[in-house]
């Protein structure tokens, strides 16, 4: 067994040091050494960023497929993204921007907005461009919709889920919306992954989840297996999030053209074996996670993930009412954008299935909606407590 710690070690260094010496033993007992393991990833991987490079990255798919049982998984699991077409109707999803706009405007937000409550989303520029609120009547109908309920279904069976989700029933985790106004300047943000930090190499779970590639038999690791990975703990940090999702998503408000300030990932989901594997090489110092740290989001840095980086392809055009999802292990980035055209707004909604991780953090939802609060994976900004049009539990 490897050494594990539940919570986050007093002494990060020998923590990494340690670890990283017997994952590396695990490995060579498998007949194999490091390099070997290493090299058959990375052998993969090339092949798929060729792919990626060669043609189309982002499957699209149409809300009435889904909703048909007509719509294809293959692509999906193979690039691990995806756009759903039309899956609001265009004016139901503008309509929910405009009520966002009167939701904010009329409890006096701008007039009472406090500046970024983390660092994270500090940079992206515009007053604000997140904005905190978890809670107007738009947000809850369009977490609770039918219509996301189906997409939802639907992307969690593309995992084997058997014993560890149901993929019926979401936990309705709430999270912000964006407004990036036309004509606005945003630095977007840097290429990175959101899954955890050091807890995915030092938590038994999680030991557990990546097993295959941590006991040299990495044609044997599936990015879509979710065995143990919605029962382990996380090392708490300003971008945790303590439920498992097994996709992040957001819900287009506005028109959007892939070349205004958009998503971006490397639609390679088997890509986080190369990102696990890679610190173990030699030219990573012993007690360096290739710049992974605990408070940080987990960086995929040109340094050490050149091979991934070139695979990097943003969203194609999008209209209010398409929504955006990724694998919840996907390297991802917001490009910068210089005087946007046209406005660029999303609601987050991500797919977070029943379990027993999710299910104790939806406690936490009830009462964060019932009082108004921001819930307590987010900055305790508590905008919306004394609003009185704020959507309610019941």
């Amino acid at each position: 067994m490897l050494p594990n710690w539940e919570t986050t070690p007093a002494d990060l260094p020998k923590a990494v040091r340690e670890v990283k010496k017997a994952i590396r033993a695990n490995i060579e007992a498998s007949g194999r050494s490091v390099e070997e393991v290493f090299a058959v990833v990375e052998q993969q991987i090339r092949r798929e960023v060729d792919d990626v490079k060669a043609g189309q990255a982002w499957p699209v798919i149409d809300y009435a497929d889904i909703e048909a049982g007509t719509a294809s998984p293959d692509l999906v699991r193979r690039r691990g993204c995806l756009v759903v077409r039309n899956h609001f109707d265009r004016e139901q999803a503008l309509a929910w921007d405009k009520s966002i706009v009167d939701y904010v405007e009329g409890n006096d937000f701008f007039e009472n907005y406090r500046g970024p409550g983390d660092d994270f989303f500090g940079s992206v520029g515009s007053k604000p461009e997140i904005y905190p609120i978890y809670w107007s009547e738009a947000q809850t109908q369009a977490r609770r919709h039918k219509r996301m309920a189906t997409v939802q279904r639907f992307l969690n069976g593309l995992w084997h889920h058997e014993g560890w989700f149901d993929p019926a029933k979401d936990v309705g985790y709430p999270d912000r919306i964006r407004r990036r106004p036309p004509g606005a300047n945003s630095s977007g943000l840097g290429t990175h992954l959101d899954p955890g930090t050091l807890d995915l190499w030092m938590t038994r779970e999680y030991q557990q989840a990546f097993r295959h590639l941590f006991n040299g038999t990495p044609e044997q690791y599936d990015p879509w297996d979710a065995a143990h990975r919605t029962t382990g703990p996380q090392y708490p940090g300003t971008t945790m999030c303590s439920v498992f999702r097994t996709f992040q998503g957001w819900t287009a408000l506005s028109d959007m053209d892939h070349d205004q300030g958009v998503l971006h990932t490397v639609p390679i989901p088997g890509a986080m074996a190369y990102l696990m594997l890679r610190p173990l090489l030699d030219d990573v110092p012993d007690d360096d996670m290739c710049g992974v740290t605990v408070n940080q989001v987990f960086p995929v840095d040109p340094k050490y993930h050149s091979l991934l980086i070139e695979a990097l392809s943003g969203i194609p055009d999008v209209r209010a009412g398409d929504s955006v999802w990724w694998h919840c292990d996907m390297i991802h980035s917001v490009a910068p954008v210089t005087d946007q055209q046209g406005w660029g707004n999303v609601m987050y909604i991500p797919a977070a299935p029943s379990c027993p991780r999710n299910d104790r953090y939806a406690k936490e939802i009830e009462h964060a909606h019932a009082t108004g609060s921001s819930p307590s994976d987010f900055p305790e900004e508590h905008y919306e407590r004394a609003w009185p049009n704020r959507s309610r539990p019941e």
